[in-house]
């Protein structure tokens, strides 16, 4: 399966804690920039993150396998590897996890891995793996 890259344009309310946050802490590319916006390779996709802090809230949350997971949110399915090799680099880094690395479904076919946080202007983000990658789309 050949998936094309998506574009998502959100908002922060600075973009120097956004440029660390995204490019120092979980390695994004910096792309194209200007006074009021910067675009990241987001593990193959593009990020655009446009100054407008007046348009931030925090999420609420909705209930996924008997956690609290922030909506809106969005995020990257990793390959296994990679998943777990950010995580424990987030881990050393001494982030606030919404949600702890964890592996939910556990020996069914939609098996995965999963964490949230927040960026620092409250973004929620996801970071997924799926044991068997071909259970992305898979119905349980």
């Amino acid at each position: 399966m050949s998936i094309n890259p998506f574009h998502l344009a959100f908002a922060v309310r600075d973009l120097e804690e956004t440029r660390v946050f995204y490019r120092d802490l979980l390695g994004c590319a910096l792309g194209r920039e200007t006074a009021h916006w910067l675009d990241f390779d987001f593990f193959g996709h593009q990020l655009s993150a446009h100054v407008r802090p007046n348009d931030l809230s925090k999420p609420k949350t909705g209930d996924v396998d008997g956690d609290h997971v922030p909506i809106p949110h969005f995020g990257a399915v990793l390959d296994w590897d990679v998943w777990h090799t950010l995580a424990k680099k987030l881990e050393g880094a001494g982030v606030d996890f919404v949600l702890k690395p964890k592996i939910r479904f556990e020996g069914q076919p939609g098996e995965q891995g999963t964490f949230f946080l927040y960026d620092p202007s409250g973004n929620a983000l996801e970071f997924k793996t799926f044991k068997d990658m071909s259970n992305l789309f898979a119905k349980q």
